[in-house]
């Protein structure tokens, strides 16, 4: 007869022969991560105390949405206590936060590194939020206005990847500015993880700026982007080549990502390379274009596709022939 299903489900204990093997395993695993600890530079960290924390930085940028748009990233449970209340406790737990992961970031590859220049930073960060707020309202306007399918601007903060995003990258970018090393790259990443958009901490951008959908959306350092301009997904904003040393090694720095101009728009899945490469004023690039070179104002680019034919299926004939154009 089966057992009962209960019985059936029933994980057995682990005799003494589990016991041994496993501790066996663990000392033989521990001892070949040791000796790979020995051989990998780069890898480990025995200072950790002193590294920034992926997680301290995510909680951050938790906060920091919470400061921007009250009301929207909030539990029920909040609301009882006054604004004044509520944006001082979390302003003040981002500052002691913040400046201890920048002090960190400014010690990487030099433990004794003084760090006299973290305070200023986080001074400025915390004076630019207002004017940070200011940016993100006209960021929902364009949202709202860009997409027929939202109905609420409230909807735009609750729901549009985009929004997060750039909202996590404009607070990046001042921090980025300012001088602080590695935090800001660890915040557009931790937004990059949650929606797909990834946006250097060092890409310029100016008002009213939305993508829409988002997922695959690539925006390099040296990318400078105008005012009014949209994006949708799958848009690559990158560098064309890399410029190496006599040695090989890739030349840091430098403009390697294009720039846009006001009032551009580019559609799905479209590639854009190089520092040189402009797009100028109230252009639209269409979908699937591959671009390395600039492109005047006022300019319609797309790929001329050829003739698009539909068959029935049963009937094998053709049913319509279409111009297929981007």
């Amino acid at each position: 007869m089966n057992k009962p299903l209960v019985e059936q489900d029933k994980v057995a204990p682990a005799t003494l022969r589990d016991v041994i093997w496993m501790a066996e395993l663990v000392d033989e695993s521990v001892a070949e991560l040791l000796r790979s600890y020995q051989r990998a530079g780069g890898l480990n960290n025995r200072d950790a105390h002193n590294m920034p924390s992926k997680r301290a930085v995510g909680q951050i940028c938790e906060d920091l949405l919470q400061i921007l748009f009250p009301g929207f990233h909030d539990d029920d449970a909040v609301h009882h206590n006054s604004i004044e209340e509520i944006t001082a406790s979390r302003l003040a737990g981002v500052v002691k936060r913040l400046t201890e992961q920048v002090r960190k970031s400014v010690r990487i590859g030099d433990p004794h590194k003084p760090t006299g220049r973290t305070p200023p930073i986080i001074r400025k960060f915390c004076q630019a939020l207002p004017e940070v707020r200011d940016l993100l309202r006209l960021d929902i306007e364009a949202a709202f206005d860009g997409d027929p399918a939202t109905l609420h601007r409230e909807e735009v903060i609750l729901s549009y990847p985009t929004i997060e995003a750039i909202a996590i990258q404009r607070l990046a970018h001042r921090l980025y500015h300012y001088g602080a090393p590695v935090v800001p790259r660890m915040m557009t990443e931790w937004a990059h993880s949650r929606t797909g958009i990834d946006i250097h901490p060092g890409a310029t951008i100016g008002t009213h700026f939305f993508i829409d959908h988002g997922t695959g959306v690539v925006i390099g350092e040296t990318c400078n982007i105008g005012n009014h301009v949209k994006l949708y997904h799958g848009v690559t904003l990158g560098a064309r080549s890399f410029v190496k040393d006599e040695t090989g090694h890739i030349v840091k720095g430098g403009k390697r990502h294009p720039d846009v101009e006001d009032n551009v728009t580019i559609y799905p899945n479209s590639t854009i390379l190089g520092g040189e490469t402009v797009i100028g004023t109230n252009s639209t690039i269409g979908a699937n274009v591959f671009l390395m070179h600039s492109v005047p104002a006022n300019s319609l680019v797309v790929y001329e596709e050829k003739q698009l034919a539909i068959r029935d299926k049963s009937a094998r004939r053709k049913v319509e022939d279409y111009d297929y154009t981007i």
